[in-house]
């Protein structure tokens, strides 16, 4: 039988290390409940380098309409030769019916690009690959304070 497709154990260094970023900027989101949202690109890019899909709560997304969208967020990455990675942040107490659906439109945008993808779901202490079940966790994770300009 083949294996699950994503992230496998173990997770390479840097890799973690990336996925550990991610998760830190996700945790000093200042808003008490930030929506989900699915984001496509090379983490610690900057903005402009990274395309991002917010999810809004009961909005029925079919598994073609969200391979589109998988696949126009990747365009741009993929035309400077480089794979992104995705990553789809929310709340902890997030639904996983969710990230097991957006993680098909990945399975299926990859093939049709002609690239592997991988989906990462990250929380304020976590991330996880829901195909593979490859993840960290942190029970406590400092987040670096905001520094202001001036």
């Amino acid at each position: 039988m083949p294996t699950s497709p994503g992230i496998q154990e173990p997770v390479p260094a840097l890799l973690q290390r990336v996925l550990r970023r991610v998760v830190v900027d996700h945790a000093a989101e200042q808003r008490r409940r930030p929506p989900a949202v699915l984001h496509a690109g090379l983490p610690g890019a900057g903005p402009g380098h990274i395309r991002t899909f917010e999810i809004r709560p009961g909005e029925c997304l079919d598994l073609a309409l969200r391979t589109e969208i998988v696949e126009a967020m990747c365009r741009d990455s993929l035309a400077q030769d480089v794979v992104p990675l995705l990553w789809l942040t929310r709340a902890p107490d997030g639904p996983d019916l969710e990230d097991l659906a957006w993680a098909a439109a990945v399975g299926c945008a990859g093939p049709e690009l002609g690239v592997s993808l991988d989906l990462v779901v990250v929380t304020r202490r976590s991330w996880r690959d829901p195909r593979s079940g490859a993840g960290r966790t942190w029970s406590r994770l400092r987040v670096p304070a905001a520094t202001s300009a001036g």
